[in-house]
Parts: structure tokens; sequence; C-alpha cells
């Protein structure tokens, strides 16, 4: 891991379910003075989970409109990027992206980032992570798992990456699903080395 907070974010999401916890990933980071950037990337399939869950459509200031800032203002350090630019900043090494995050992490997504097919940036900016040998966390949804999910998740972990399920924990006893959602962001940050001061954590 990282042996200082992350200044310097990747964060993707793909088309599997779980919408909301991207929004409150996305909140939790814009919130935290530690970091300075983040670029984000949504491929075509998200962008569609986004308008059925979160009531998004079209992709005008879609930061601003996922984040729901009052008359959708742009966020100060969140940045789309378009996952068709193969050129992007992330797609290079030499760009200083600390991590990763892909939230939601589709198991078609997980399959190319294992087998190294990186035709769009979400892939090249993961295959980018691997290579540098940054943190790369994939909150992968799907159930149930077949054997090539799960040998997929096997290959990426074997590569570097942290296979990160996208599974809420009940033992705090959350009154919403935003509240659910909310937690489950706070631990992937905390596994970045983010941990946030209202998170909930067990005494035992």
């Amino acid at each position: 891991m990282l042996n200082h907070p992350p200044q310097n974010l990747t964060v993707a999401t793909t088309g599997a379910s779980g919408a909301i916890f991207l929004r409150h990933l996305l909140l939790a980071i814009e919130r935290d003075e530690r970091v300075e950037i983040v670029n984000f990337i949504a491929s075509d399939s998200a962008l569609r989970v986004m308008a059925e869950e979160l009531g998004l459509k079209g992709r005008s200031n879609l930061i601003g409109r996922i984040l729901s800032h009052s008359g959708g203002r742009p966020s100060r350090k969140i940045k789309a990027q378009s996952n068709a630019d193969i050129g992007a900043n992330v797609a290079s090494g030499s760009y200083p992206a600390d991590a990763m995050i892909v939230i939601p992490c589709s198991v078609g997504t997980l399959a190319r980032i294992a087998s190294g097919v990186a035709s769009h940036l979400i892939e090249r900016a993961a295959d980018v992570a691997l290579k540098e040998k940054r943190p790369l966390v994939l909150c992968v949804r799907e159930t149930p798992l077949n054997k090539i999910h799960i040998r997929n998740m096997y290959r990426a972990a074997d590569a570097g990456a942290t296979i990160f399920p996208l599974i809420p924990a009940f033992y705090y006893g959350p009154a919403s699903l935003d509240e659910m959602a909310l937690e489950f962001a706070y631990r992937v940050l905390a596994h970045l080395g983010l941990p946030q001061l209202d998170a909930f954590r067990w005494k035992g």
C-alpha cells in the first residue's frame, strides 16, 4: 500500500448494478481534503445503469448530477474522462495517479483487466496501475459466481489487484440504503489509506 494518503485517484464505474455505491464514494472523496484530483471514467454500460438507478440521462455535467449538487454545479476536483479516450492522462504510467477504484466492477470489466485486454480507458488505466504496482481496487458485483468469474478474480488478484466485492455490512444496523452504501465507500477509502472520521468502527 501507499506510504501516504492518495492525493490523485482514478475512479471508474461500469455496467454492474450498484450506482448508489459509486455516488457515496464520490461524495466522500469530494469532501476529503486529502484528495486533490480525481479522474472519473464511466463506461457506456455504466451510463445506462446510472440512468436507471440514479435517474441520470445524458452525459452533460454528469459528475455534478451524480453528486446531486444544487443546480448541478461542477465538482471542484473530480474531472470526467471519456472511456473512448485511450490517450487520456491516466493511460500512461508517467501520469502520477496514486490508486484506482472500479466501483461497481462488472465481471466483463474484470475479465478484460485480468486478461490484459485494454481497448478502452478503464481497462488501460487498470493495466497501468498493475504494471506500475499501484493499488487497484475492484469492487466486483455479481451473483452467483461461475468458475470463469472466480478464475478471473484470482488472476487479477495474482497480478496485484485487490478484489473488494460489493458486499455491504449489516452488523452496525444501517437504517437506509444510503447509509449502507456510504459505509461501504468508507471501507474502500480506508483500505487505500483514507480513513473517514465518521466511519463505523467495531468495538467488540
